[in-house]
């Protein structure tokens, strides 16, 4: 399982790094699953989750949800091709089940939550993800404009 958060304050590039070391490091090649590709795109507001299943039949073996403050992508790989090529037989069959999960802002709902398919990527909008994080600047003061500190 993976986890990728939508509300964070660290450094996104390091939870990038992160991400893209656990599905290629060692670990994913000894689980043997099936983990795709996912980004996290800021549009406006709105976070646009895209996961990477090419040839897949998203309305057969893909689930999109919302379940206890996550996104939850999961679903499973079925690829079989038989081929004949002088009166001999080749079979290949791939198969792996995958499970990605984003936390979610605490204000987001189901129904904030959208998906589409096109061209191999299933694309997730969470309505709202970022609303009401914009920063807020802090006046400083400076000389005898400082607060005073109270010794006790």
């Amino acid at each position: 399982m993976s986890t990728l958060s939508l509300w964070t304050r660290r450094d996104p590039f390091a939870e990038f790094d992160a991400l893209v070391r656990h599905a290629f490091g060692p670990a994913a090649t000894r689980r043997g699953g099936f983990v795709p590709a996912a980004e996290i795109a800021r549009d406006g507001d709105d976070a646009v989750v895209r996961v990477e299943l090419p040839g897949l039949d998203v309305e057969k073996d893909v689930t999109v949800e919302v379940e206890r403050g996550q996104l939850v992508v999961r679903g499973e790989r079925r690829d079989e091709r038989t081929e004949e090529r002088d009166g001999r037989s080749l079979r290949e069959v791939r198969y792996g089940t995958f499970r990605r999960s984003f936390a979610l802002p605490q204000h987001v709902t189901a129904d904030a939550v959208s998906a589409s398919y096109d061209a191999g990527v299933l694309s997730v909008r969470v309505t709202g993800a970022y609303a009401g994080t914009a920063a807020k600047k802090i006046a400083v003061t400076s000389g005898t404009d400082a607060p005073a500190i109270e010794q006790a």
